[in-house]
């Protein structure tokens, strides 16, 4: 007969408990009950149970603590934290330290078993295995990925499950996803982060200079060389370096970074020591190596050398449910710069903004709030004042959208009728008469002759749609 399985829950909602308790609770398995971290504590040393499910919110101590206390006494405990309202820092510091999920409690309801038979399995693997976890300690960060859709929480696991080790990290993603973010992250909750972190972007060097920025060059050692540099990999000993956009290095670098990887040694650039560097390497792209590899362009043996581990990262337009909350981040960022009051979306704002497909990722976000904070005029945004679409200044230079390339007039033409579908206050031409019009206003400097010859249109018939559109203004603010 199969061993009798056991999972211990504990929680202050007793309601919860008797819910989970039923869906548990069989023949094969024998289910516990605690509503405080200290009693749970003290069930799980007695019953050894094969599976912890524990709220964040517990008294006296919190979740994590007891998570902290089951680990140091069974490293390969198996627990699973809920909450209400599960952070960054949190989900990030519950995997460090070994849990074996970090749930909402929301998605509880429908999955409750789903994670708890993924666990009990994982546990009887592990104790086919005999494996060992060491047990990791908690560092306080501060954190800026910001986040609560299903799939940055699923990156938030990752990042706490790799920060322990030093293996290498592969994070994909399109560009402005927040790449360097997560690399930033993998440092902080690592035993490295004492030392330094340093990022650099293959792509934005020229390749004569990338070997010098990276391992550094002796005094004389090409023209312009007039004192010796000390590179990235000596200055980030024991620290992590970030190689932004790597698909974009040279295959005489890509074979220096392979042999440090390997050995752990380089020389400067016309230099004849031997150096030695402990770095853990974390690099980001936006292409795809494995395609790169088959062309060539990219080394097979470094590839595999680099992607030990993979994060990636969903473009925006595919978690629209942190478009709020990150909208919210950006603009306490830059009111706590500014030493003045956050300025407020409205909802109209809000549905614009999760309408937009943002192909330039976060980083197009934070920049269009930047660009609004700038130009607001009162201490609420509204749809008008969200300025969409702005990515680059040249009108042919075509928007990059992952792999896709949209045209920048098929671009702006369906950002105009993302928006028309998100705010039914107006009608989309008067909209868009009154956005063009202003528009050719402030880039004349408010000069009406150039602006009604930009419009193609009479300046008698300028000033009507101004007066039109001062009149719509007013009615839409009341």
């Amino acid at each position: 007969m199969a061993k009798q399985q056991k999972i211990l829950l504990v929680d202050r909602d007793t309601d919860f408990l008797d819910w989970a308790r039923n869906q548990l609770q069989s023949t094969k398995t024998k289910v516990f009950v605690e509503s405080s971290s200290d009693r749970g504590y003290k069930t799980f040393c007695l019953e050894e149970p094969d599976l912890v499910m524990a709220e964040m919110n517990l008294h006296p101590f919190s979740g994590m603590d007891l998570l902290a206390k089951i680990r140091k006494h069974s490293p390969n405990a198996m627990v699973i934290l809920t909450s209400a309202f599960g952070t960054t820092q949190s989900v990030i510091e519950a995997m460090k330290m070994g849990a074996f999920d970090f749930v909402r409690k929301e998605q509880l309801p429908f999955n409750l078993k789903v994670v708890a038979d993924a666990a009990l399995q994982a546990a009887a693997e592990l104790r086919a295995a005999n494996t060992f976890t060491p047990q990791m300690t908690v560092e306080q960060h501060r954190d800026e990925i910001v986040g609560q859709s299903e799939a940055m929480q699923q990156v938030f696991k990752m990042i706490g499950r790799v920060a322990g080790s030093d293996a290498a990290v592969m994070v994909t993603g399109e560009s402005g996803s927040g790449k360097e973010l997560v690399a930033c992250a993998i440092h902080n909750y690592s035993a490295r982060s004492n030392k330094n972190f340093l990022a650099i972007n293959c792509a934005a060097i020229p390749e004569n200079l990338l070997e010098s920025e990276l391992f550094g060059h002796e005094k004389g050692a090409f023209t312009g060389a007039a004192t010796q540099r000390i590179g990235r990999f000596e200055q980030c000993d024991k620290g992590t370096l970030f190689l932004d956009e790597i698909g974009e290095m040279p295959l005489q670098v890509q074979s220096k970074i392979l042999r440090v990887l390997q050995e752990g040694e380089f020389s400067r650039v016309g230099g004849n020591q031997t150096l030695h560097a402990d770095v853990r390497i974390v690099c980001a792209t936006n292409k795809n190596l494995e395609d790169e590899v088959s062309k060539k362009t990219f080394r097979e043996d470094l590839f595999y050398r680099l992607n030990v581990v993979r994060i990636h990262i969903p473009p925006l337009r595919q978690r629209v449910e942190d478009i709020r909350l990150l909208a919210e981040y950006f603009l306490q960022r830059i009111a706590n710069q500014k030493h003045r009051p956050p300025l407020k979306l409205s909802e109209d704002a809000i549905r614009v903004l999760e309408a937009y497909p943002w192909p330039g990722n976060v980083r197009e976000l934070e920049n269009t709030l930047q660009r609004a904070a700038v130009l607001a005029t009162a201490d609420i945004l509204l749809p008008k004042d969200i300025p969409l679409g702005q990515i680059s200044t040249d009108p042919s230079a075509p928007s990059k959208s992952g792999d896709a390339t949209i045209d920048s007039k098929d671009h702006a033409i369906e950002t105009l009728f993302h928006i028309a579908a998100a705010d039914a206050s107006l009608p989309l031409l008067p909209w868009i008469e009154r956005e063009f019009t202003l528009r050719a206003i402030q880039k004349t400097g408010d000069n009406q002759v150039r602006a009604a010859k930009l419009l193609g249109i009479t300046r008698a018939t300028l000033r009507k749609r101004l007066d039109r559109n001062t009149t719509l203004s007013k009615t839409s603010e009341e």
